[in-house]
């Protein structure tokens, strides 16, 4: 007679949503690091020994882990040890000064000050803060303050001299080194970043290891148990890989991790890459190598992103940044496609999608791969016609649908009505078959998924407004979003994504049910059990008895 295998968990009571189609189950039991079976609580009980660790949901709601398929964990991590900006941290122009100053005063003199997440839009005095202002805050430091899409920035008087950066610099192709009146503002926008960066300080490895456990700790505390590092190399080159080898050999990558390589003009970790022989899908459950990154353009907040119509209140030629020719970006894609690797190319305007549609499709022609699955990361303004040529090439989009409740009613001043209603169109997208994910692309906004739900859902912003109704989801579409298309992204949809028997026990267990409740409520929700490969790696204190 075999024996009956006993679970090392077990969770009952509750609702089990095992995912799309597939209905809710009272019970599920996970052993060696997988779902071994889920049903009613009657046919999982026999599965219950003595070391059996049996969590009570007490009517609350489980999912499957879910995936932020497209965030920066460890900038993420970073940045929680940098000066909050935020909104809610930093409301005012004058707090926003007050921070950087009081980060000034607890450092020697020359030490770096840097802050991340202002908002201009939603500062009192609705602009950017001035190179002058940032002086007065520190004059004594260096300031480099980020904005919270990740693509302009603003530095004071010292940090602009230690970058060679003057009034005599001009501004680099696809970028902006902002000047008034002939003098520096301070304000500088994509490219124009470049010399600054190369000037900031550089991480140890052991500094960015400690970064991703403090960033996906937090993850975990929102129910997060997979999420694609958006770009391996963005601020401290191959060092950062080191750091997420380090962190996966020593136990200490907190959560699943699909790892982008950044592939761009001028900041790119192929060559360390190849040389190490990574190649896209290579490395195993927790840690795999993912797409090569492109950045075509930059964010519509921030009018940088590539449009082929103008901005609202602007010149006829104010359409956004190309960061590089047609020429430039055919002959970079054609030859990462043809060396085997995965594309996650950074396109947020029509103009910037139409360019990388173009490359992609040139590549797929020269070399065909029909599931592939090049990815076009944010992929947010863009036509009709582009989403059947992206159907026919399988290039899916990797959208934010987050963006539109943070960053909806900025959009409605920046564009005309019925582009802001025809951005992220996860109805269209869904039911054209293109597999939607839905990400946060943290820390430009918040790592919080229960905003992503939320939007989905209601396709309201913060502030209530309504944007593009008709693309609005279902719970379940939206979940679904959360899981399995993060999952099917990356290629992973047969081990992750849905809790059915052999993929991998990741759960998460929540206090409110989306299912049931307002969808008010889904904004309020929080993460009482995160399960890890069948482990509790997280729980809300007070949360599970």
């Amino acid at each position: 007679m075999t024996p009956t295998i006993e679970a090392d968990t077990v969770l009952s009571g509750g609702r089990i949503w095992l995912g799309k189609g597939l209905g809710f189950a009272e019970a599920a039991a996970l052993w060696g690091g997988r779902v071994l079976a889920t049903g009613t609580a009657a046919e999982i009980s026999p599965l219950i020994g003595a070391e059996t660790r049996v969590i009570d949901l007490k009517g609350r709601l489980a999912t499957p882990g879910l995936n932020d398929a497209h965030m920066h964990l460890i900038p993420y991590g970073t940045a929680m040890a940098e000066v909050d900006l935020r909104p809610a941290a930093a409301p005012t122009l004058k707090a926003l000064l007050d921070a950087v100053r009081r980060n000034a005063a607890e450092k020697p003199k020359g030490e770096w000050v840097i802050g991340r997440g202002y908002d201009h839009f939603k500062l009192d005095t609705k602009r950017h803060p001035s190179r002058e202002e940032l002086d007065e805050a520190a004059p004594d430091h260096p300031v480099y303050i980020v904005r919270t899409d990740g693509h302009l920035a603003v530095a004071n008087s010292l940090a602009l001299k230690m970058a060679g950066i003057d009034e005599s610099t001009q501004s680099p192709k696809g970028g902006l080194i902002e000047k008034k009146d002939g003098k520096l503002t301070g304000l500088l926008a994509e490219t124009g970043r470049e010399k600054l960066m190369a000037v900031l300080p550089d991480a140890s490895v052991e500094d960015l290891v400690t970064s991703i456990e403090r960033a996906g700790a937090d993850l975990l505390s929102y129910g997060i148990t997979s999420c694609m590092e958006a770009a391996v190399g963005i601020r401290d080159g191959w060092t950062e890989m080191l750091a997420y080898q380090k962190a996966h050999r020593e136990g200490r990558l907190p959560l699943r991790v699909y790892a982008v390589l950044m592939g761009d003009k001028g900041n790119s970790v192929l060559p360390e890459a190849m040389a190490a022989g990574m190649v896209s899908g290579g490395g195993n459950d927790m840690f795999r190598i993912g797409p090569v990154k492109i950045f075509t353009d930059g964010s519509a907040g921030g009018r940088t992103a590539a449009m082929t119509k103008p901005y609202m209140n602007g010149d006829a030629d104010d359409t956004g940044l190309l960061l590089l020719t047609d020429n430039e970006l055919t002959s970079m894609v054609a030859d990462i496609h043809k060396q085997g690797y995965r594309l996650a190319v950074h396109a947020i305007g029509d103009a910037a999608i139409e360019q990388i549609l173009k490359a992609t499709e040139a590549a797929l022609a020269d070399n065909p791969d029909p599931d592939r699955r090049h990815r076009i990361e944010h992929c947010g303004w863009l036509r009709p016609d582009q989403m059947e040529r992206m159907k026919k090439a399988h290039i899916l989009p990797a959208p934010q649908p987050a963006f539109l409740y943070y960053f909806g009613d900025l959009y409605l001043t920046l564009l005309e009505q019925e582009r802001v209603a025809a951005s992220h169109p996860m109805r269209t997208w869904i039911d054209a078959g293109l597999h939607p994910s839905a990400s946060t692309d943290c820390p430009v906004v918040e790592i919080n998924p229960f905003a992503n739900i939320y939007t989905m859902v209601t396709r309201k912003t913060e502030n209530g407004t309504v944007i593009g109704a008709d693309q609005a989801l279902s719970v379940e579409e939206a979940l679904h979003a959360c899981t399995y298309e993060g999952a099917y992204g990356s290629h992973e949809e047969d081990i992750k994504g849905r809790l059915v028997p052999g993929q991998l026990a990741d759960v998460a267990v929540f206090d409110t049910d989306f299912f049931t409740v307002p969808a008010e409520d889904i904004l309020n929700t929080r993460c009482d059990v995160a399960i890890l490969g069948g482990k509790v790696v997280y729980e809300r204190e007070g949360a599970t008895p």
